[in-house]
């Protein structure tokens, strides 16, 4: 019997995401899989609990890796937010296109799409923490629990966003995916636009000074 041999975590997800590629499901069992790559059952739960978390992970690192490599390109500390937002699109959608073979068939072979939410689970968590520690202007409403409330909507409109592009890449068939980075764009721009605090600063401004000369507004 040949030598069982260690293997890290990006070699185990490798090789998952090689086997789901090849053929659109899960390998029917860890010690099946494990005996394939000649690899010790112990070994692959020191990393993993299940295929499941194995799935979480491959979508939470397209992200980290993303973000990873952003910060290390100098210019990027530099960009507005909006450019900053871009760039983060436009690298996790080049990663998950590098990997585009494992994703589309990851995605959608759940039929029930409740599931292949659940494979996004971790990814969620980080990307609503990145958007949350962006530096997106707000309007200054004076009371923390209503403030609270505005990040928690800008971060679930934020995932909703994401959800949306990531379907939409998913079903495109342009070259090179030029249609997913117009789409890309168009909303990004479109968000920017709609959470541009000056315009909703002044909407604000003048329903205060409404309520303060009231008496004047009566007919």
């Amino acid at each position: 019997m040949a030598k069982q041999k260690a293997a890290d975590q990006i070699t185990i997800i490798s090789w998952f995401m090689d086997f789901v590629s090849e053929n659109g499901y899960h390998p029917t069992s860890i010690e099946e899989f494990c005996e394939t790559h000649k690899m010790s059952p112990a070994d692959f739960k020191a990393h993993f609990s299940s295929f499941k978390a194995v799935e979480k992970e491959i979508f939470y690192l397209f992200f980290m890796n993303t973000i990873n490599a952003l910060e290390e390109d100098a210019g990027y500390a530099n960009f507005d937010t909006k450019n900053k937002v871009l760039s983060i699109y436009y690298t996790f959608f080049e990663n998950l296109t590098a990997n585009r073979a494992y994703v589309v068939k990851a995605l959608k072979s759940d039929t029930n799409g409740i599931q292949s939410l659940k494979k996004l689970k971790k990814l969620k968590k980080s990307y609503m923490a990145y958007i949350a520690n962006l530096d997106i202007d707000r309007i200054d409403l004076g009371q923390e629990t209503i403030e609270n409330l505005q990040v928690k909507a800008l971060q679930q409109s934020a995932w909703v966003q994401l959800l949306i592009i990531l379907k939409f890449w998913l079903e495109d068939t342009s070259k090179a995916f030029e249609k997913t980075d117009v789409f890309i764009e168009k909303s990004i721009n479109t968000t920017f636009h709609l959470i541009d605090t000056k315009l909703l600063k002044s909407v604000i401004d003048l329903g205060k000074f409404i309520l303060k000369e009231k008496k004047h507004f009566k007919f």
